[in-house]
């Protein structure tokens, strides 16, 4: 049964009938989108739509009829329901046609162009998400069998086309006509390049001029990484999901990883789906406490508390400015399976309704527990300052004044935040990103007074410029890692602008756009960083949003995986993978590994989801408006050959999770010595690896050492000669690995193709 996390749940009565403080979460949240005014809230098309048609019923004149029939088949576009904003676009040229209106241009081109995007979402609605019982009908009466793994994965493979071809061939219809109109658009080319595939290609698009398809072979991989199946379905993840946050963690302590995930919409369920080691997974949300808990585009995993179990902080009201002012989640793990919301009793409630997209966590002070950065979306007409919560350790967090710690408030439109300690002086470092505007780079410098370390009087200093890091980027996912392996953690930061959707076409075509691009600084181990973007070729994917890293071959190198898009659903880009190869540059394995969904990528985690030893990738789908789901993707790893460890990390004086621990492998591989490194809590700002470090280490059949540093201690516990392939468990100070064994079982056996 598909499970639809854009569906709106209502609040109900915990036990006793006294509401949970999840459901009190859940009336706060439905309260404040209540209060809003649809005329320009924008997750309220569905009351705009009605607005409209109301309109029309009333006399207009022919321009102020196509003004509002516009604006209404927008509206229902964004709801979700693109054949009735085609009947409304339909009526409108009737109406244009007998009035013998002569169009100015840009309506004309607007109309078709409007007529075009309806038909290519119908289209993969009906052919590649099935999102309606008539639709679902229709497909089944014709030998298609429902939404296929390989749908909207580009290029459009036979499996992929589409039975139901009423979208699709009026979306080539319209694209023809909007190319006759402007001949040169990248953009008409690229998305009738995908209708064409939807119908089976150049043979079934006979009409199109060759010149005006944009050659598949563009997309060409430069290396095989093997095809990785996703496996979402057949696993029991059915979730049909808006953009939103996703972690894959072990939630209940059982062994086993779980999934997590939200949806933006302010009304839209969070959803656990538990796994039962057997290669499915379940649905357990009531049941975990999470009913009630509603919204949020991206989630943040921390242990708060120090118990040694995963909680959540729920991020809510990203992008939508005066309308986005909805509180955070903070969701402690009770252990036995359940989750209750704790944000008013830890003090992170008042204050902190603002439009948010990005938050982290790290023990700044050094005493032992993991305090918040939450960073908000500031505009210069509408201010919400960012802030940093101190952990009191009794459960309860207290805002440090921009004065004490030197982090101004205002910091622009914050699209991501991350820690790091770039300078390996022991204390953790702050990176925000931001959009439209400077990003920046924090320096922690310690207590004010080195006598009385006091976490509320602390010293953060602005390097930004020093680092050489200054200039505007329009920055949105980013982190540290180490990704040449020299020991010093670098920094990625991916792109998120155009100038049009034109610059869409433009990038797929091959072709120079102004659009923003990812940016990689390598760490000069002196304070400063070095942009290598296009020496690595990293800087090769267009509005980057959900975006993660991992090891996707056990090769020790952390390789890239961009999720694409922005709201229009025009734009339409392929998801990028890129392998790291020996930390020399970044390799395009997109198509070779059949990563390419075409649907607007958010949240990403790498993670041994099968505890075999090899890490899997989930993306959560989907899109800014209600009508934009899509199915959410799990990409089973087939494996490389390469050996690997996985640790889990139990800090005693440092936070119980680990994070500002520093792991360094020495392994020998083909007569040669190297090093792999990793920094424990550094994690993407748009998605969440599980807290357990899988770390491949190539063809070695022994790692010669562990080294792992702790930043509170100091200690540094040393292991040797460490077999590979096993999982193990070490507690700060102990000196010695305990091997852990956890459940392994295969997603999809008997039921997944293994090859295209």
């Amino acid at each position: 049964m598909i499970s639809v996390v854009g569906l709106a749940q209502s609040p109900v009565a915990g036990t006793h009938g006294q509401p949970t403080a999840a459901e009190r979460m859940g009336e706060r949240l439905r309260s404040i989108y209540e209060s809003n005014d649809f005329k320009a809230d924008p997750n309220k098309p569905a009351e705009r739509a009605k607005y409209y048609e109301q309109l029309l019923k009333q006399p207009l004149s022919l321009p102020d009829r196509t003004t509002v029939a516009l604006e209404l088949a927008n509206e229902q576009l964004r709801v979700g329901d693109s054949a009735a904003s085609i009947a409304t676009l339909k009526a409108l040229q009737e109406k244009l046609t007998e009035g013998k209106l002569a169009l100015p241009a840009a309506v004309d081109e607007q109309l078709h162009r409007e007529l075009a995007i309806a038909y290519l979402r119908l289209g993969e609605q009906q052919n590649c998400l099935g999102s309606s019982a008539a639709g679902m009908g229709a497909m089944e009466a014709m030998g298609h069998k429902g939404h296929s793994p390989l749908a909207c994965l580009y290029p459009l493979s036979p499996e992929a086309q589409h039975s139901l071809k009423e979208g699709a061939e009026g979306a080539v219809r319209e694209y023809l006509a909007l190319l006759k109109l402007k001949p040169e658009s990248n953009l008409y080319k690229w998305l009738l390049t995908i209708a064409c595939q939807q119908l089976g290609g150049k043979k079934a698009c006979r009409e199109v001029p060759a010149e005006d398809l944009i050659p598949a072979s563009l997309a060409d991989s430069e290396y095989d990484i093997g095809y990785f199946p996703n496996v979402a379905q057949v696993a029991g993840i059915d979730s049909v999901t808006r953009s939103g946050g996703a972690l894959v963690e072990d939630f209940d302590g059982d062994g086993l990883l779980d999934v997590l995930l939200s949806s933006v919409g302010p009304l839209d369920p969070m959803h656990l789906f538990h796994n039962n080691g057997d290669g499915t997974f379940t649905d357990v949300t009531e049941k975990a406490g999470l009913k009630g808990e509603m919204g949020g585009l991206n989630l943040v995993e921390t242990d708060y508390n120090n118990d040694g179990r995963p909680d959540v902080l729920v991020l809510r009201g990203a992008w939508w400015e005066k309308f986005g002012c909805y509180p955070p989640s903070l969701l402690r793990n009770n252990g036995d399976g359940t989750f209750t919301d704790v944000t008013e009793e830890a003090g992170l409630l008042k204050d902190t309704a603002h439009p948010t997209q990005a938050a982290a966590w790290a023990d700044y002070d050094g005493d032992g527990w993991l305090d918040l950065f939450l960073a908000h979306e500031s505009k210069p007409n509408d201010p919400h300052p960012s802030q940093l919560f101190h952990n009191n350790r009794d459960g309860t967090f207290t805002l440090v004044s921009p004065d004490n710690s030197g982090i101004p408030a205002n910091l622009g439109f914050v699209k991501g935040v991350t820690w790091g300690d770039y300078n390996r002086d022991g204390r953790p470092d702050l990176y925000v990103a931001a959009m439209s505007g400077r990003s920046y780079l924090f320096r922690n410098d310690g207590p004010a007074d080195a006598g009385k370390p006091d976490g509320m009087h602390w010293k953060f200093t602005d390097v930004t410029e020093a680092a050489g890091l200054g200039g505007y980027r329009n920055s949105f996912p980013t982190w540290f890692f180490d990704y040449d392996n020299d020991g010093w953690p670098d920094i990625f930061a991916g792109g998120y602008s155009s100038s049009s959707m034109e610059d869409v076409g433009a990038f797929q075509a091959g072709k120079p756009q102004p659009g923003s691009l990812p940016r990689l600084f390598h760490n000069n181990h002196d304070g400063t960083f070095t942009d290598v973007s296009h020496a690595m070729r990293i800087d090769r994917a267009l509005l980057a949003m959900g975006s993660g890293f991992g090891d996707l071959d056990n090769d020790g190198y952390l390789d890239v995986y961009l999720g694409t898009g922005e709201p229009s659903y025009e734009s339409l880009l392929p998801n990028r993978m890129f392998r790291n190869n020996e930390g020399k540059g970044f390799q395009d394995v997109t198509t070779s590994g059949d990563f390419g969904n075409l649907q607007h990528g958010h949240a990403v985690a790498f993670a041994d989801i099968e505890n075999n030893g090899n890490e899997d990738v989930f993306e959560e789908m989907g899109g800014a408006y209600p009508g934009d789901v899509y199915w959410d993707s799990l990409y089973k790893n087939p494996g490389h050959g390469n050996h690997w460890i996985t640790l889990v990390l139990e800090g005693v004086q440092t936070n119980r999770i680990g994070y500002g621990a520093v792991i360094h492998l020495t392994i020998v591989e083909g007569g040669k010595k190297r090093s792999i490194w990793r920094d424990v809590g550094s994690v993407s700002s748009f998605g969440g690896n599980p807290l357990r470090q899988h770390i491949g280490v190539g063809k070695a059949t022994v790692v010669e050492s562990i080294e792992v540093r702790w930043p509170i201690s100091k200690k540094t516990d040393v292991l040797r000669g460490v077999a590979v392939d096993k999982s193990y468990r070490l507690r700060e100070g102990a000196g010695k690995l305990e091997e852990v064994r956890w459940k392994t079982f295969e997603i999809g056996k008997s039921k997944i193709a293994t090859d295209r």
